[in-house]
């Protein structure tokens, strides 16, 4: 995978907030040394949140997103400004474009105290210091020129310097493996995995394996049981597709650990605590009660046949209950969680982490049990317990 290829939930993504007219579509392109926004003259050209995936360097791979002005007026305007906070569920950094002539005023102060309350760490810049040089500014905040390209070098260094890599420090898998040990893979080839390729979350798997110097050892279900024959010695881990669990479940000795593409993600992304707290939600629910199935991204066949069929399907079973289904998919999110007994989301991978943890924040406000399709699947089955299992700490939260 080149730089380019980095898949856009594992880039940083960065958020230029700002009134309208304060230059942030120019200060993008200066940063980017591309037209990449739109620039024009007229006040509030851009309408929505565009994302541009780019190299920044010296940051390396991150998303730009240029955000409609947070003064606009009327109800567009606030459905715009609406739009524009939550671009914030998914900054891992954010920059405040005040114009240099104008200074700071009450919407600069209003979003400022946004960024704190949602702990983004953020940048104040200063445009049009060819115009208005500004007086002494706080720690946070620096002047730059859009148009002459005076201080945006500086602008790049310090955003390299704000943003932590939300995934500094943390393995798929490697923490699980030594050099030399044997994890094997089961990856069902069925009708819904896209044409000639593995999807995301077995791809980066298979990426950590390598990089921690083990064998990763890649079959279908049905060529399981030979495989572990055939190894000479026992894998260090077995990880499957949730939809195999059941089989896969079957052919693993259970002294060989055995868990998921779906829980290794939700733990590098941190989000497995609460799936498996939320996933309990399903041992409560009544007839009648809605469940609301929420999708990260709209392109996925697999995850919408899972999403829509499958899983009602199954939680039917499980439940023995007659029950009600929403669905959302992409950016759709509700606001108002409370008609729902519990919420039912993918695993993410389309989702950069702190989207996916603004999701979860909001449903614990909401005091709404929130898990993920792979948890969901492996508890209804029985087999959760096994699967979360290599983690003593989570595993803990099963028991009764």
């Amino acid at each position: 995978m080149g730089m380019n290829d980095t898949p856009s939930s594992e880039r940083i993504h960065i958020g230029i907030f700002g009134k309208r007219n304060a230059g942030k579509s120019s200060l993008i392109n200066a940063l980017t040394g591309q037209d990449l926004a739109i620039v024009s003259e007229i006040a509030g050209t851009t309408t929505d949140p565009v994302s541009k995936a780019m190299e920044l360097l010296p940051l390396g791979p991150v998303v730009l997103i240029d955000t409609p002005g947070l003064d606009d007026e009327g109800e567009l305007g606030k459905q715009r400004v609406r739009s524009a906070k939550r671009v914030m569920n998914r900054c891992d950094a954010a920059i405040l474009v005040i114009d240099g002539l104008e200074g700071l005023c009450p919407v600069h102060t209003d979003i400022l105290s946004l960024f704190r309350k949602k702990n983004i760490p953020y940048l104040v810049v200063h445009n049009k210091n060819d115009l208005a040089a500004p007086s002494a500014l706080p720690d946070n905040a620096m002047s730059v020129s859009a148009k002459t390209g005076a201080g945006i070098w500086e602008l790049k260094e310090r955003l390299s310097r704000l943003v932590i890599d939300p995934h500094h420090g943390r393995r798929l898998v490697g923490d699980l493996l030594q050099p030399h040990d044997i994890a094997v893979l089961v990856v069902p080839i069925d009708s819904a995995a896209p044409k000639g390729r593995l999807i995301l979350p077995q791809q980066q798997t298979i990426r950590d394996v390598l990089e921690s110097g083990a064998y990763s050892v890649v079959v279908r279900e049905s060529e399981l049981p030979g495989a572990l024959d055939s190894l000479g010695r026992k894998p260090r881990i077995v990880i499957t597709d949730s939809q195999a669990f059941g089989s896969v479940s079957k052919d693993t000795p259970e002294d060989i650990p055995l868990t998921s593409f779906s829980i290794l993600m939700a733990r590098y992304k941190g989000n497995l605590t609460e799936a498996v707290r939320g996933v309990r939600a399903l041992d409560t629910v009544q007839d009648g009660d809605r469940i609301l199935i929420s999708e990260g991204c709209t392109h996925h066949r697999q995850c919408d046949d899972i999403g829509t069929v499958k899983l009602p399907r199954w939680i039917e079973q499980y439940t023995g209950k007659k029950l009600e289904y929403a669905f959302t998919s992409g950016g759709e999110f509700p606001e108002d969680l409370s008609p729902y007994h519990m919420v039912i989301h993918c695993g993410g991978c389309m989702l950069n982490e702190r989207e996916m943890k603004s999701r979860i924040a909001h449903a614990i406000d909401e005091q709404i049990p929130m898990t993920n399709y792979g948890i969901a699947i492996a508890y209804m089955h029985g087999i959760l317990a096994r699967s979360v299992a290599p983690f003593p700490n989570i595993a803990a939260l099963l028991k009764p």
